[in-house]
Parts: C-alpha cells; structure tokens; sequence
C-alpha cells in the first residue's frame, strides 16, 4: 500500500517510516513532485491537518494523510498551541522557540505541559470519493528549565514526559518513537490502515 505524508520534514518522515514499518510505502510531498507552501490558516490542530490532506488530495488526487503537532503549556493558556513551530517568527527557529518559550515560563512554577498531535487520513476511493478520519496522540510531561541532549527536534530538548527523568532529546528515537504524542496518534493511523 501507498499513501503519501504532506510533509517535507526529514524528522517527522523517518519516525513515520519506522514506525508504519515495511507493509505501508511512505512518499513524502516531494516524492510526489509538490513543492507548494500549503497554508496553514486554521485556528486548530485538527483544521490544518485537514487542510494539508485536503491540497494534495485536491492537486495529486491520491491518498494522503497529514499531521499538526502543538506544544501546549498550561501556565501559558495552552501557548504555543497551533504556533509551536513558529512561535519566535516565522523563520521556524526550535532555538529561538525554545528561548521564548523558557523566557516566558522564568516566573511560572507550573511547567506542566503536553504534545498533541492530530493526523487527518483522507482515502480516495476507486469512484473518486473521498473519505476523511482523524487520529490524536498525546504525551504528558513538563517543561524542563534548560536544555538537555542533542537527539530530536524541535522542543525536544526542553520537554521530559511524564514517568521519565529525561528529555525527548536525552532519550533517543527508539524509545521517543514508542512514547510520543505522534507514536500514538500514527499507532491509530497504522492500526486503522492495516485492518
């Protein structure tokens, strides 16, 4: 089976692909020759899924899936949310989002955090219609007050989930892969998809 993954991001490809195994073939957008910036303008994880399954199902007219990931910081009303991966502007910075994001929390003594990840699947059926499901992943956990491990992307660094005594970025993508918010939330995808 083939379906395509709107994404470009090498990270977010290779734990796809690890995770999915060898039964489901993974093209990524540039496989399928897509090189548009697809606009991201919902105001929910869920809506900008949608968005980018909807464009390349639209554009290519093939099965398509696709992901929005946000970290959500409790003693920052869920911030940064829906603008995770640009939340110091638009240049996608993890360093500087990083920066922000310990900046903003310097007062705070609540570090209680999650990733939450949504992956919107939309199948296109051999008379053209189409169908749409949705999966959700989450990870509970805590803000750290510095940096640890090199491993990972984004805010891996800074993030330690809940029954864990290191980062995301201390402990590796073998056990990141098993326990991450897209661990779970493609566990739906995959259980769904290989039945």
């Amino acid at each position: 089976m083939k379906i395509v993954f709107a994404t470009n991001n090498a990270h977010k490809l290779s734990e796809i692909r690890s995770i999915l195994g060898e039964s489901i073939e993974v093209l990524s957008l540039n496989d399928i020759g897509c090189h548009a910036d697809i606009p991201e303008t919902a105001d929910t994880l869920q809506g900008n899924a949608l968005l980018k399954a909807q464009y390349v199902t639209e554009h290519y007219h093939v099965s398509c899936f696709a992901d929005d990931t946000g970290l959500e910081v409790e003693a920052l009303n869920g911030e940064p949310g829906i603008y995770s991966a640009r939340y110091a502007g638009e240049q996608h910075d993890s360093e500087a989002n990083m920066d922000k994001l310990l900046a903003n929390l310097k007062e705070k003594n609540n570090r209680k955090a999650r990733f939450r990840t949504v992956i919107a699947l939309l199948i296109v059926e051999d008379d053209e219609s189409v169908h749409s499901h949705l999966f959700e992943g989450i990870v509970y956990g805590s803000i750290t007050h510095s940096r640890h491990g090199a491993e990972g992307f984004g805010y891996d660094p800074i993030f330690m989930p809940e029954g864990y005594n290191q980062t995301f970025a201390e402990m590796g993508a073998e056990v990141k892969n098993t326990i991450s918010h897209r661990a779970k939330a493609v566990e739906k995808l995959a259980q769904f998809l290989l039945k």
